[in-house]
């Protein structure tokens, strides 16, 4: 008892017990042992910060004073109390965890280890609470030593200012900056890479083949990839039934160009080059930050138009997507207005009887810098004939747009826009088909799952509860999932690390799905229903990227 109260706070240990009880609760996905674990103790710690500043402001406003004895018991009932909500909170998360995999149609069977999940949490609790105590230790003797030199209250509030500026510059320019510079460092040498199974193309109509103004090496990892991997004509006359034509697919690296300006002007030189302006139509993709485009979407409209598509691309980032969330979301929209108003531009100068369809389409950061082209949804409806955006962020400002503008009754998980007449939500095919009635053209088609945390996390949920919680919840979120004070987004947080671990249709995996949104869209004449089925199929049978 006496170590206890020797390391720990009363107020503090309350709350990280409480904030470690709400870290064990189901969130939008499943997560294992080890990532609980961790995750108790960051919310533990960040618990017992806020308990400990409450208990100090506490004593220093209220002036209590307690016996030693009641001190004793009041220890003794916490400690217990703590214990006992721990172990309880611990039984049932084995059951929470099992629903959620059973919700998604995965194996219930799984490791969770209770006793280990404790000793993880702890052990990280102990470390960071040392880290904070030698913090404020530093703090003591810097206030100490002034305290010589000025009166005791400016002593505390200068080395107050001191501290929190030091450990925000540590934290900021060093320990942040370091680390996005090292993953810099090592995603630029990854992207020199090629990944396995990809080989430089021979057909002249992608980039980096026979004839390309893009030289292979500049395309990087994942524009090799793109390129590397386009749909042969064999698969889409097998498809088909007719004989196919090549499919064009232009893409800019980094190391191509110096400015996103001068990568745009290329890839418009790469899609005259291989004829893109005169196929039916003309695909804009966005990328995430390492420059990767989903195959299942690439595929899905090449597949549909028989090979007679042409699509374009370009890279803004080594970064991987998070990373690039964080410090480089402006560069993602910068890249994105200007390869789409370079090749609009150029667009324009064709015959309008002869324009190729053009729409845009990007998944999670790659839909948010396409939409940095417009900005607003009338923007977007007048300059494109369609837009196709998969798993879109909480960031992106015509979603924000058109989710606070949906009508009362629908939910923000699926919401109803102008009843449908230009904008439609799915998590399922069937989803675009409500609500009934008319869907003019052009149309935009949002694909988001309601368990996909890359569209629902945002700094709102440190403290206000998501209307995605309230009222009805979406067809894959756990029914016993709750909201907490700062708890919750570090859940949703840390459940972005595993958004592609799950089946399709839940998290951030849309597969096949995205064929249903390509057809609502951008469809060629003469395409059916059963047209989209059969693509549905085909492409959900393929690898996943």
């Amino acid at each position: 008892m006496r170590v206890v109260r020797r390391w720990l706070g009363f107020g503090g240990t309350l709350m990280a017990t409480l904030f470690f009880c709400a870290s064990l609760t189901p969130t939008l996905l499943p997560r294992t042992w080890v990532m609980q674990g961790v995750m108790g103790a960051v919310t533990g710690i960040i618990g017992y910060a806020f308990g400990a500043t409450a208990g100090a402001f506490g004593r220093a406003t209220l002036k209590y004073r307690i016996t030693d004895r009641a001190r004793r018991v009041a220890w003794r009932v916490l400690l217990a109390g703590c214990a006992l909500l721990s172990a309880l909170a611990l039984g049932y998360s084995l059951g929470w965890q099992r629903d959620l995999r059973e919700l998604m149609g995965m194996d219930t069977e799984i490791t969770w280890f209770p006793p280990v999940i404790l000793a993880v949490a702890v052990a990280g609790f102990a470390l960071f609470l040392f880290i904070g105590r030698v913090i404020r230790l530093g703090g003591r003797k810097l206030i100490h030593w002034l305290d010589r030199f000025v009166p005791v209250p400016i002593a505390q509030a200068t080395g107050i200012v001191i501290v929190t500026c030091v450990i925000g510059v540590l934290a900021n320019d060093v320990l942040f900056s370091g680390f996005v510079n090292a993953m810099n460092d090592v995603s630029s040498v990854t992207n020199t890479t090629t990944a396995p199974g990809v080989a430089k193309p021979v057909s002249a109509k992608v980039s980096g083949g026979p004839g390309s103004l893009v030289p292979w090496e500049t395309l990087g990892r994942e524009g090799r990839s793109f390129t590397g991997t386009a749909v042969s004509r064999a698969e889409l006359t097998a498809f088909s039934g007719s004989p196919a034509t090549e499919p064009i697919r232009a893409y800019v690296g980094l190391e191509a160009a110096a400015t996103p300006d001068q990568q745009a002007a290329t890839a418009v030189r790469e899609l005259e080059r291989t004829g893109g302006f005169g196929r039916p139509v003309l695909a804009v993709l966005g990328t995430t930050g390492t420059g990767w485009v989903d195959q299942h979407l690439a595929d899905s409209l090449e597949f549909m138009y028989n090979g007679d598509s042409a699509m374009v691309a370009m890279q803004y980032s080594y970064l991987p997507s998070w990373a690039s969330f964080l410090v480089d979301r402006g560069k993602a929209a910068r890249a994105g207005q200007a390869l789409f108003d370079a090749v609009r531009a150029r667009w324009e100068r064709v015959p309008k009887g002869e324009r190729p369809l053009l729409v845009v389409s990007g998944e999670s950061l790659g839909s948010y810098e396409l939409e940095g082209a417009f900005g607003d949804l009338r923007a977007l409806t007048a300059r494109a004939d369609g837009a196709l955006f998969v798993g879109p962020p909480d960031a992106n400002p015509i979603w924000s747009e058109v989710t606070a503008g949906r009508e009362p009754d629908s939910p923000v998980w699926r919401p109803v826009y102008e009843r449908g007449r230009t904008v439609r939500f799915a998590q399922y095919p069937d989803d675009l088909r409500v609500p009934p009635g008319p869907w003019e053209h052009p149309r935009v088609v949002y694909l988001q799952n309601a368990s996909d945390p890359v569209v629902w996390w945002s700094p709102r949920l440190l403290y206000k509860k998501p209307e995605w919680l309230t009222g009805p919840r979406g067809p894959d979120v756990n029914p016993q999932m709750n909201w907490f004070p700062l708890v919750t987004f570090w859940q949703v947080l840390v459940d972005m690390s595993v958004a592609q671990d799950v089946p399709e249709g839940h998290g951030h995996r849309y597969g096949a799905n995205m064929a249903d949104g390509w057809a609502a869209i951008a469809a060629p004449d003469g395409w059916a229903q059963t047209d989209t089925d059969r693509l549905h199929d085909l492409i959900s049978g393929r690898p996943s990227p």
